[in-house]
């Protein structure tokens, strides 16, 4: 287990690193699967997977075709991994806690005016074709059912966790990924949470809310494992391309 006040990925991060400069994984090798390195430093999946983006950021590991993660460099290219700041499942982690209570907050205190334009929103997430206009549109619901709930801190710190979404190198970097791996807001996800809020009801706007962040991580997730794989196919095809050019094959 890993101590420290360096954020959770980071500390992995650092440690992986310094394995990796004491030669416990030699250039050219294979890093241990994502499961078992959860359980050596007892820390999640996710966590383990914002490690091993932010050593893929600094150059030091390369996903490989059906085979791994594989160690590429025992050094970081430039500076150190924690200047990386906040990681994408640190931030769903942490929106789930305040949003879910914000959303349980607004079932109370949210008018019909309100009610309206979230439903109004939803349409513009349905029709919107743009990927990063959907962005845009979903941080205006998220923002919107923190001002419902009637307490300007919560709506200033919700807003400042979606101002972090957007500045942070490892947030922007994971978003990137999912976006160009087709992840978009789930209508029906947010359809649950206006539904609730119309009825009233704090306890299933807590959960709808929680429900869909706790989506978006499965969501993260699943398209930073694609990324990695198609990243991987990408360059196993390239060797191929280049052996087969060499080789008049």
């Amino acid at each position: 287990m890993i101590h420290g006040t360096q954020k959770l990925y980071q500390r992995v991060a650092e440690a992986l690193a310094a394995a990796i400069a004491a030669g416990r994984y030699a250039v050219g090798t294979r890093l241990p699967a994502e499961r078992d390195l959860a359980v050596e430093f007892a820390v999640s999946r996710p966590t383990i997977r914002e490690a091993m983006i932010a050593l893929e950021m600094r150059g030091m590991v390369e996903a490989r075709n059906k085979s791994g993660v594989y160690v590429i460099g025992d050094k970081a290219s430039d500076g150190r991994l924690n200047e990386l700041d906040v990681g994408a499942f640190e931030l769903i982690e942490a929106r789930t806690m305040v949003e879910g209570e914000a959303a349980a907050l607004a079932a109370v205190a949210i008018d019909e005016a309100t009610i309206g334009k979230l439903r109004e929103l939803l349409d513009a997430m349905t029709i919107e074709a743009d990927q990063r206009d959907k962005v845009d549109v979903d941080r205006d619901f998220h923002l919107l059912v923190a001002a419902a709930s009637g307490n300007s801190l919560v709506r200033s710190m919700i807003e400042s966790l979606w101002d972090i979404r957007e500045s942070s190198p490892m947030c922007v970097h994971m978003f990137a990924q999912a976006r160009r791996n087709g992840v978009a807001p789930r209508v029906g996800e947010h359809r649950a949470i206006v539904d609730a809020l119309a009825a009233r009801d704090s306890k299933a706007a807590r959960h709808a809310m929680r429900s869909h962040l706790m989506r978006v991580t499965e969501d993260l997730l699943e398209a930073t494992r694609l990324e990695l794989i198609q990243r991987a196919e990408a360059d196993y095809d390239a060797r191929r391309s280049h052996i087969n050019r060499r080789t008049g094959a």
